[in-house]
């Protein structure tokens, strides 16, 4: 499994790219590896879409299912949508399986060892002036962790990264429709689906969530002889909120208080938390007071007697089309078995 973790990491370490202001990105990453590992969560083929780096889709060679990942995909997207992206990401997965061979013998590697072949394809889009402006397109292709083939939308050619890769450029550039297509859906028809599921998401969040409230204690790091009194509000939405930590039923200074400031969660929601220290014998006289749109009143939680630690934390800095785009020379996969010696 390192080996394969490995390869994966070095290629995928260029996806990510996280919203930042009113820009906002849609990926699609496909990864074959050359054999079965047997391996819990490893697979020999996997397709995921990522919008903002957020998984939106998912499917692999074991299931062979496309599911949604977050719930406005499964509301706003139709059955018959993840029945097209199924068949799609079957074929796809015939497809990379067809050439991780081709490439394994143009690079002349044996069967035995791992190799894997990767594809990742998506848009860039700015929002600023209100309305989505193209930045950039990416479909690219990486061999083993390195860097094999990628598309220039400006002159509609294919880069051949390592010289394995120039009969495959060679191959795919005398096709013109093919690279036409390719630079259509980067920057038209992939921004249509980024605006779009940007929409959903939009939509689904406008639905107010409540805040979980917790009180919750831990041993001082810096002082033994004292507790640190966390109030920790999550799951909100909208983030306008006031979190306040009172003593005596009296608010307790800003500047006295150490906050996380309102973070995003991973489904779109929100979360504050605000701590201080305190003296052990002190706990009964805090309390936690906290208002918000989805209350009719505010809120106050006292401490939380059988959780010591913090059960959340804050995520880290920082998922299509009713049919994904066609691979390069989709018109051979019409018959897999039909296919000459090379593909790619």
């Amino acid at each position: 499994m390192g080996a394969a973790t490995a390869v994966c990491v070095v290629f995928l370490s260029g996806v990510v790219v996280s919203a930042l202001g009113d820009k906002h990105s849609l990926y699609y990453i496909y990864t074959a590896l050359s054999k079965d590992l047997d391996l819990p969560g490893i697979y020999e083929f996997t397709g995921l879409g990522l919008l903002d780096d957020r998984e939106i889709d998912y499917y692999n060679s074991k299931d062979q299912v496309k599911v949604p990942k977050q719930d406005w995909m499964k509301e706003k997207l139709q059955p018959d949508y993840w029945d097209k992206g199924t068949q799609s990401r079957k074929s796809k997965e015939q497809w990379f399986k067809v050439n991780v061979d081709i490439l394994m013998q143009r690079m002349r590697h044996n069967q035995t060892d791992l190799h894997v072949l990767q594809w990742r394809h998506g848009c860039e889009i700015d929002e600023s002036n209100g309305q989505p402006t193209f930045l950039k397109g990416v479909s690219e292709y990486g061999y083993d962790g390195s860097d094999f083939l990628s598309f220039d939308t400006e002159t509609m050619q294919w880069i051949a990264s390592v010289p394995e890769a120039l009969p495959t450029k060679k191959k795919w550039d005398d096709v013109p429709i093919l690279n036409q297509y390719t630079k259509g859906y980067l920057e038209k028809e992939c921004v249509d689906w980024l605006t779009k599921f940007l929409e959903y998401e939009k939509e689904s969040l406008k639905k107010p969530s409540p805040p979980v409230v917790h009180v919750l204690v831990k041993k001082s790091a810096t002082d033994l002889r004292k507790l640190t009194l966390t109030c920790l509000a999550t799951g909100f939405y909208p983030k306008d909120m006031v979190v306040s930590l009172r003593k005596s039923r009296t608010s307790l200074p800003e500047h006295l208080l150490t906050s996380s400031g309102v973070r995003p969660n991973e489904d779109g929601t929100y979360q504050l938390r605000k701590s201080m220290e305190i003296q052990e014998d002190e706990t009964a006289d805090y309390d936690c007071y906290v208002t918000h749109r989805t209350f009719e009143e505010p809120i106050t939680k006292k401490l939380d007697t059988v959780t010591l630690e913090l059960p959340i934390h804050p995520p880290e800095d920082a998922e299509l089309p009713d049919r994904d785009p066609p691979l390069p020379k989709t018109e051979e996969m019409v018959d897999i078995q039909r296919q000459p010696k090379e593909e790619v």
